[in-house]
């Protein structure tokens, strides 16, 4: 069984507030954040289409963020999950520099990197990670993989144009796209 997110991109709204819910959660500061909402942008007027990309931890099956670790604080959890041992972070940021989506974020105050967690700790309650729950379009849900694949139909994908091939990690998620997100001609709107 592996765990992770699914991401139904034709009904996010870029409203961001799985990106909050995760910052108040982790008492993250202005410039970290665990969970990313970006825009993207493809076709030209009149046929210009915009699209939103809500982003976290892929809990990667091959996770370069753990192979790179020296000191062995990114493990893999009995559950799948990638997972950050604060105890043993040195804060040699190799993970943020390994890791090709960016996840990991080294915290100056701390001097030891964060990152998505998956809500570990509410999950083990049997409650959903907190981005999950706080989408109002529910767009975002976390659960076994295949189960999520059967729910959701057969026009899932991991890889988009503006994500690194899935091949490098092998991640632990499933996107429903929208059609023109499939466009390797986009660009990233800054909110």
């Amino acid at each position: 069984m592996a765990l992770g997110f699914y991401f139904d991109m034709n009904k996010c709204l870029g409203c961001r507030t799985c990106q909050v819910a995760c910052k108040d959660r982790n008492r993250l500061d202005v410039g970290i954040s665990f969970r990313d909402v970006r825009s993207y942008e493809v076709g030209v007027y009149p046929h210009a289409r915009l699209y939103h990309y809500s982003s976290a931890c892929h809990h990667c099956s091959h996770a370069k963020c753990v192979k790179g670790c020296p000191a062995n604080a990114l493990y893999y959890a009995d559950d799948g999950t990638v997972q950050h041992d604060k105890n043993k972070c040195i804060g040699c940021k190799y993970c943020t520099w390994n890791c090709p989506y960016g996840v990991p974020q080294f915290i100056e105050e701390t001097g030891i990197i964060g990152k998505c967690d998956s809500c570990k700790g509410l999950r083990d309650k049997s409650v959903n990670p907190v981005c999950v729950d706080s989408c109002p379009m529910r767009c975002l849900e976390f659960g076994d993989l295949d189960e999520l694949e059967a729910k959701h139909g057969t026009d899932i994908v991991q890889d988009l144009p503006i994500l690194p091939s899935s091949t490098l990690t092998n991640p632990s998620l499933l996107i429903k796209p929208r059609k023109y997100a499939l466009d390797p001609n986009y660009t990233e709107k800054k909110v």
